[in-house]
């Protein structure tokens, strides 16, 4: 083989180029998911004044303190937000948040007149945070985001060395002690419940609804629950070598994959054989590859 075609092989992308039926689904989703988050902040949120983090958060405020239109207080944080991000990540950044950074205020505009559902501080923060996290996690779907505070989250971490997670709570917590001091404590602590669920629904959507459990079988009897797994549950597994912190024997562990409903199977079935067996089970949310398929 010439070194031009090898060099050539080398150059070649991993993943393949995103076609534009991708990007027109993305975007899509984009728009579909700053709808969602506009009806939550509009039906939910803003008329109960619950400023639940971010920029929506920034935007409640400062209806209450002046009056002013949550939508052009949203456009006039988030474009020069979207033009700091540009500059300090990149373009790339830029071309995934600027759909959301403009489109999300202008449904927020367009909504703004709603019948409301409820009047209720405590439905409003669990409806409110249920249609935020879904529309954000909609928007995420796509590849997209509503910018915002997230862009400063992202800028922060950057040139700070602290985590992304722990940048978003600290500006999202900053704008809740606001809400507490300038309109109640009570709304903040509403505003804490809406955070919340929006960040589980966005978890939800983001990484499904069907959880898997992986297990992980410490035992002597290493065959016969290996034979227990195989044939009476129906499961493959996969033998992991590993050796004892405490004794520095080697010994193997069995990693088992299975749904939700065989988790009482697997631990009747790991009882019967060896019931001194160490096991340990957890929530797998993805998983990926053949014969991977769970049914639960």
């Amino acid at each position: 083989m010439s070194q031009v075609a090898a060099s050539s092989r080398r150059k070649a992308p991993l993943i393949p180029p995103i076609g534009p039926l991708r990007h027109m689904v993305d975007t899509v989703l984009i728009i579909i998911g700053s709808l969602i988050i506009a009806l939550g902040f509009n039906l939910f949120f803003l008329p109960n004044g619950i400023a639940s983090g971010g920029v929506s958060g920034i935007s409640v405020l400062g209806e209450a303190w002046l009056g002013l239109e949550p939508a052009f207080t949203q456009w006039a944080l988030n474009i020069p937000l979207f033009f700091l991000g540009v500059w300090l990540l990149g373009k790339n950044y830029g071309i995934r948040s600027l759909l959301g950074s403009v489109i999300l205020p202008l449904f927020v505009y367009l909504t703004k007149d709603w019948p409301l559902p409820t009047g209720n501080p405590l439905l409003a923060s669990i409806y409110g945070g249920i249609a935020v996290g879904l529309g954000i996690g909609i928007v995420y779907r796509g590849r997209g985001s509503t910018g915002g505070l997230t862009t400063l989250a992202q800028i922060i971490q950057k040139f700070s060395g602290l985590s992304f997670s722990l940048c978003v709570v600290l500006l999202d917590g900053s704008v809740i002690v606001l809400a507490a001091c300038t309109l109640s404590l009570e709304k903040a602590l509403y505003a804490l419940v809406g955070l919340y669920v929006t960040g589980k629904v966005i978890d939800a959507v983001e990484l499904g609804f069907n959880y898997s459990k992986v297990a992980y079988i410490i035992s002597n009897h290493t065959e016969k629950i290996t034979a227990a797994v195989l044939h009476d549950l129906d499961r493959g597994l996969t033998k992991l070598n590993a050796q004892g912190g405490y004794t520095g024997d080697n010994r193997t562990v069995l990693m088992v994959v299975i749904g939700q409903s065989e988790t009482t199977r697997l631990k009747t079935l790991v009882r019967t054989v060896d019931p001194e067996a160490f096991v340990i089970i957890s929530n797998t949310h993805e998983v990926l590859g053949e014969g991977f398929k769970l049914e639960s």
